[in-house]
């Protein structure tokens, strides 16, 4: 589609950048200041609470650069000639794009490639540019990826042979005579229409998780600003939260102030209140708070910027006073949290993490969460750290680095106890030990 189609047509130009956006000037992070422009992002009202809360903004065109330099490296120390992936939020680390993302999670119609020179080319819907076309990262924008039975149909296996066929024309102009080639989740058609072709199919996923791992400063800046954004969603919700509404009425606050402050979904339903918060993942429902009891959620936002706030925590809801077990329960929970936090430390081992946990009391630990930590970013991500009695050595025999985002978890509940507890906290590991994201505060009452 030419650019008079995007101008005269619809009145909105996926080409715009801050250099030729000039009568509207640019926002905090280098995005045009456009009411018409196709790139999502922040609202003024997120943009407003950062600054009076004196965070900066992410650069986007410098984080966008950071992160295919990251990946390009990644594809260079394995010896492959490029990477393939179909995952949307691969898609979005590798292009800072978005196309139907919930959708496009069990539709796979995107695709993205990156060879190890840094050539990237995006297959969309119809072929269009219309959502790429403001990351000049992406080289190309084509159509014809989609390989699934709904889109394909009986005619699928012939669809993949002919996308294999493209990607061996792509690997011949920019991977040289490497056939090494790394994809993610890719349908079962498509990958054996790319093997039955010569190509070497290795780990995507491997390669992905390993490149998203260690998050560089402008990542940080909008982590920083997407947690603060979904804390002052979480502020509004706790307000709101009274006995008589449903479960399902306060959920709802968080998904409207996310999206309010430019947010983008919610992954999970982990919000419940009273008997239903043991055992814990029953999902939020009808159910009428009641007076006097807990209301326990993690958020599993995917907030600004895409990235993931994942947090924690269990409130009282009611005029009266927290029980002496709901005390001794929650107390018990926030010290696993403070202490888990100090096992953590760059460049220390996994293992020795887990070999250095608080120790679970016997009579929570059939209940208990089905992680001690694990990673975090534009999702929950690598590296999962178990508690000591799921540990197997060798599977995550890696050491911490600076630029981890790892989220620090706890559930408190016994079998057949009457309620449990959920909390957790989102922290960064820097050069010099751990910093703690999330500054939402705990429950004074509930602390015995």
């Amino acid at each position: 589609m030419n650019d008079a189609a995007y101008v005269l047509e619809r009145k909105i130009n996926p080409h715009l950048n801050p250099t030729v956006a000039e009568a509207g000037g640019a926002r905090p992070d280098g995005t045009p200041d456009s009411n018409d422009r196709v790139e999502i992002g922040p609202t003024a009202l997120a943009f407003e609470e950062w600054a009076a809360a004196g965070l900066q903004a992410p650069n986007l065109k410098r984080m966008r650069s950071f992160r295919l330099e990251r990946l390009v490296q990644q594809i260079r120390k394995r010896d492959l000639g490029g990477v393939l992936v179909y995952d949307p939020l691969n898609i979005r680390y590798a292009t800072d794009t978005t196309n139907m993302q919930l959708w496009n999670t069990h539709n796979m119609f995107r695709a993205c490639f990156v060879s190890a020179d840094g050539y990237m080319i995006v297959w969309d819907y119809k072929g269009l540019d219309l959502l790429t076309a403001y990351n000049p990262l992406v080289k190309e924008a084509r159509g014809g990826a989609s390989t699934f039975y709904f889109s394909s149909g009986d005619g699928a296996e012939g669809d993949a042979d002919r996308f294999a066929s493209e990607i061996v024309d792509v690997m011949q102009q920019h991977c040289g005579a490497n056939r090494r080639l790394a994809v993610d989740k890719i349908m079962v058609n498509g990958l054996l229409a790319l093997q039955s072709k010569g190509i070497e199919v290795c780990d995507g996923e491997e390669v992905m998780e390993k490149t998203r791992a260690v998050k560089g400063e402008d990542e940080i800046n909008a982590m920083r600003c997407a947690t603060y954004a979904c804390e002052q969603s979480l502020h509004e919700m706790q307000r709101q939260a009274v006995p008589g509404m449903t479960e399902n009425d306060v959920w709802a606050v968080l998904h409207a102030e996310n999206i309010k402050r430019g947010g983008e979904w919610i992954e999970t339903r982990l919000l419940a209140s009273g008997q239903r918060t043991n055992p814990w993942f029953q999902e939020c429902g009808p159910r009428v708070i009641q007076n006097n009891e807990i209301l326990a959620f993690d958020t599993d936002l995917i907030g600004c910027y895409g990235m993931c706030v994942d947090i924690s925590r269990t409130w009282f809801i009611g005029d009266g006073e927290p029980t002496a077990e709901q005390k001794r329960l929650y107390t018990e929970a926030h010290a696993q949290i403070m202490d888990n936090t100090k096992a953590l430390a760059p460049g220390k081992m996994i293992g020795d993490v887990i070999a250095d946990l608080r120790p679970l009391p016997a009579e929570f630990q059939e209940l208990k969460y089905g992680c001690a930590m694990h990673g975090v970013g534009l999702c929950d991500e690598w590296p999962l750290i178990s508690y000591p009695d799921k540990y197997e050595p060798g599977r995550f025999d890696y050491p911490l680095e600076p630029g981890n985002m790892i989220c620090v978890e706890a559930y408190v509940g016994a079998v057949g106890g009457a309620e449990g507890i959920k909390l957790e906290d989102q922290v960064l590991i820097t050069e010099t030990g751990v910093e703690c994201l999330s500054r939402y505060p705990y429950e004074e009452n509930l602390l015995a």
